[in-house]
């Protein structure tokens, strides 16, 4: 895939000051932190290596990357890594893509809130899928998935929801069988949504009456109890949105879907279109109207703002598996399950997308490390240098990367 044009880099390094000069309040700690990482990445500012190519000879300065989980560009090899280690945990099953999605409501105290909101998104999420996957009535079996939180629509807007993977099936209560669910088909997903909705308002009562929750500016009228209860009856009262996407069809399509969205950021460098007197042109999907491709105009601060919006509280996990596949006893559990199911014939293979388009970025060819002037050699590391120091002076000149 080809190097976009601009990058969310571009923004932050032309507007990134006049945005932080435009704040009427300090700028957190950690969206600060995110913008100097994207800012400096790949810059002589990080460091970096030299490599010359073992067939042509031609030397290449590469700069060091943020490696920030923000970064559109630093997530290539992050989710690599991460898919190699998911290799061995995939099942000969059908597997299914639940979504569960915070209606607008709960979203706005969840910008206010976004540890505990999304912890709580986790929970009620966890919950109602193993309860209603034990349910005699509907799989009477216990099952396993992860889930993926994704905070962004399609226009960088706060829009949290989860993205579950799950195995079609799992154990009976004795552990001693593999139960599958019926072809094509996982749970219901009105059953899904109402007690994904009763238990997470639930949790959400629970964690305001006991202070936990912080709500300020629109939201503080949210403080009064009774404002509070009436708030609370509102969303009860609404159709709360879980989305059953048609089955992957095949543990071979899983790795494919995970290579795009496990490691996803707010925007790619590659939805980018120009960025000129002070705005900024994205490409987007409009899922409402036959997915259709439109184009957005964004003044940069705005556009900032909105990427901002999108930056997780430190150290939280936003990719996290339950039941059988839990971290615990995952390695136990998955070997129980190919013991109780059918042998099948491996049909999983190191790379699912062989044109690259699926799970290529920009930073692949890098990682690679294959000579970008011949295409046949290998770049081998001839010498490093650090932030505080100069480029060798006998390669000074070269192009960097």
């Amino acid at each position: 895939m080809a190097r976009p044009l601009w990058e969310v880099a571009d923004i932050f390094r032309l507007y990134g000051e006049q945005y932080r000069q435009a704040q009427g309040s300090p700028i957190p700690q950690s969206h600060q932190r995110v913008m100097r990482a994207i800012e400096i990445c790949r810059t002589e500012l990080l460091g970096g290596h030299v490599d010359v190519c073992d067939q042509c000879g031609v030397s290449q300065v590469s700069y060091n990357s943020c490696r920030n989980r923000h970064c559109p560009k630093c997530q290539s090899l992050a989710r690599a890594r991460w898919l190699e280690a998911r290799l061995d945990e995939l099942l000969p099953v059908e597997y299914f893509h639940v979504v569960f999605t915070l209606p607008q409501e709960i979203a706005k105290i969840g910008l206010q809130n976004k540890r505990h909101i999304y912890n709580l998104l986790f929970r009620a999420t966890a919950e109602t899928l193993r309860t209603i996957a034990a349910d005699p009535k509907h799989l009477g079996a216990e099952i396993g998935f992860m889930a993926v939180l994704h905070t962004w629509g399609q226009t960088l807007t706060f829009h949290p929801h989860l993205h579950c993977i799950i195995p079609g099936g799992g154990f009976d209560p004795s552990g001693q069988r593999w139960v599958s669910c019926r072809p094509g088909f996982f749970l219901p997903v009105r059953v899904l949504s109402r007690l994904f909705r009763r238990l997470f308002l639930e949790a959400l009562r629970s964690a305001y009456e006991k202070g936990e929750l912080s709500l300020h500016g629109r939201l503080v009228g949210l403080q009064d109890p009774a404002c509070f209860q009436q708030w609370l009856e509102s969303a009860r009262r609404r159709e709360w949105i879980v989305y059953a996407k048609p089955p992957f069809g095949g543990p071979e399509k899983v790795l494919e879907y995970l290579g795009r969205y496990t490691h996803r950021v707010a925007i790619s460098n590659h939805r980018l279109l120009d960025i000129a007197d002070g705005n900024v042109t994205f490409q987007w999907r409009d899922y409402r109207h036959g997915n259709r491709s439109q184009t957005m105009t964004l003044a940069a601060g705005e556009f900032i703002r909105r990427f901002l919006l999108h930056v997780l509280p430190d150290r939280f996990v936003r990719i996290r598996h339950f039941g059988l596949l839990a971290n615990c006893h995952r390695a136990e559990k998955i070997e129980r399950a190919r013991q109780l199911l059918t042998p099948l014939e491996e049909i999983l293979v190191r790379n699912p997308d062989p044109d690259g388009e699926a799970t290529c970025t920009e930073t692949d060819q890098d990682d690679l490390r294959f000579c970008p002037e011949c295409h046949e050699g290998r770049l081998i590391r001839i010498g490093t240098f650090t932030p505080a120091s100069r480029i060798p002076s006998h390669i000074e000149g070269i192009d960097s990367s």
